[in-house]
């Protein structure tokens, strides 16, 4: 569920709750340093059964401890996280624990202390630092969860408007009691044309100010279509004199959105409808997955590139690579490789072909390449270029592309990240000549839920189920 806060409170406490609150964070912010430094004592410990360490280690730690707090200090980490799944967070500290021992690395290299360090240490210290932060707000939650049973720490909400998305926040607020928000009710407006189940009446919109302001209510959920101005307008006046948090939620539930979210540029409050998960940090951790894992990769099967290589030049005449113009991220088009697989004129009559079942065009050993996919390992050449990511939607031919993008809705979006040699539609079986909606809806799974351990559950399943396929031919 998306919604803009139209107002928040500041320095406002409302409630022993709220005090409460603060604390954990207050405990959060201080514990997570403190498991910084203890998880590289504990982490010696482990390895070399004792504390008495060099300096050299303590003058790393030390140091590891400054850029630690400068790197959590300007983090969100430390906010609200009322209604925020454990999930993300999780991810924010396992990025911010990647920076600190990224920085560690670097300056362990740039004095020269590398060969002087345990590596298994180093590795021991991350694990059991980031198992410690990460326990610590699994306890939190917990504690939080207990003190709202029983009545504590919880936020008074009321919403306006009855419609289905006023339903689904009722019912979303309901389910997920973790979150501390109590429903008292909803008001009506003259263009409602229903109700609210499991929350009550509280009368009708010019009723809202007086009953927020009398029974001191927390938050309130403005559920209104985004052209009903007037009523809109009308609830922010009545309001205008209230402290209670406002939040205004979108009536977009209906609609198909990619990472859809909400910030600020510029100190505007911004709705985002459609955007690439790859922004900023995210987009740097994709690259340097790609270009990490793609050198390796072609360390490792350069020996089987060679044997390919000599196989297509001496049974086929032509080169060995076949170069062909793909399309990938942003619409920008790429010379995409591959072990050449037919003949060198293959295509001069006939154009550029789908390729389908029974079709009789690859060379003997280009058809044992194709149905074992090894004609696509040339394609890690582009991924270290930054034409193309390991993972991603398959790419697919201009000519192909302004056909399909007015045959198949939302197939363009497939381009707001960069192709990839396998991806959820491939490792799912919908590759080749198979049912292009399909192939697109996981297309779209993929970008809308996107993360570095998504890629590697694509990638460990391409290796057991992606390469022989029934449709590759």
């Amino acid at each position: 569920m998306s919604y803009v806060t139209i107002r928040s409170q500041s320095g406002l406490w409302k409630s022993s709750g709220n005090k409460f609150t603060a604390a954990l964070a207050l405990l959060l912010r201080v514990g997570d340093p403190t498991v910084l430094v203890l998880g590289a004592l504990a982490a010696y410990e482990l390895r070399f059964g004792d504390l008495a360490m060099p300096m050299n280690y303590g003058r790393l730690i030390s140091i590891t401890l400054l850029f630690g707090l400068l790197v959590l200090g300007t983090s969100s980490l430390y906010g609200s996280w009322r209604g925020r799944g454990l999930f993300s967070e999780f991810v924010q500290l396992l990025l911010k624990w990647v920076v600190i021992f990224g920085g560690v690395l670097a300056y362990s290299t740039a004095v020269q202390l590398t060969d002087e360090l345990s590596r298994l240490w180093l590795a021991l210290w991350f694990a059991v630092s980031l198992t410690g932060v990460v326990g610590m707000r699994i306890m939190a939650r917990a504690a939080a969860a207990w003190v709202r049973a029983r009545g504590m720490d919880v936020r008074s909400a009321v919403i306006v408007g009855a419609n289905p998305d006023s339903q689904h926040i009722a019912n979303t607020l309901r389910q997920n009691a973790w979150a501390g928000i109590s429903v008292c009710g909803w008001f009506t407006t003259p263009s409602d044309r229903g109700t609210v189940e499991g929350a009550a009446p509280l009368g009708d919109i010019t009723q809202l100010g007086a009953y927020v302001e009398a029974n001191h209510i927390d938050q309130v959920w403005i559920a209104l279509p985004m052209r009903d101005e007037v009523h809109i307008s009308l609830a922010l006046n009545q309001l205008q004199h209230a402290t209670a948090d406002i939040k205004f939620v979108p009536d977009m539930f209906g609609v198909h959105l990619l990472n859809h979210s909400v910030e600020q540029v510029a100190g505007l409050p911004v709705i985002n409808l459609q955007q690439t998960p790859l922004q900023g940090g995210a987009r740097l951790l994709k690259a340097l997955e790609d270009r990490l894992l793609a050198g390796i990769i072609l360390l490792m099967i350069a020996p089987l590139m060679l044997a390919i290589a000599a196989a297509v030049k001496l049974t086929s005449p032509g080169p060995v690579f076949y170069r062909q113009e793909r399309m990938s991220w942003n619409n920008k088009t790429f010379w995409m490789l591959k072990f050449r697989s037919m003949p060198v004129d293959a295509e001069g009559a006939s154009g550029a072909v789908w390729a389908k079942a029974g079709e009789n065009r690859a060379t003997r050993v280009g058809g044992f390449l194709r149905k074992t996919s090894l004609d696509e390992l040339p394609q890690f050449i582009n991924v270290l270029r930054g034409d193309m990511s390991i993972v991603g939607p398959r790419p697919e031919r201009p000519v192909f592309v302004h056909k399909f993008k007015h045959e198949i809705p939302s197939y363009m979006k497939k381009h707001m990240v960069k192709a990839g040699i396998t991806g959820w539609a491939q490792v799912n079986g919908w590759r080749g000549s198979t049912d292009l909606h399909k192939r697109i809806e996981c297309d779209l799974f993929y970008i809308e839920n996107w993360s570095t351990w998504f890629d590697m559950r694509i990638i460990a399943l391409t290796i057991f189920k992606g390469f022989i396929n029934k449709n590759a031919y």
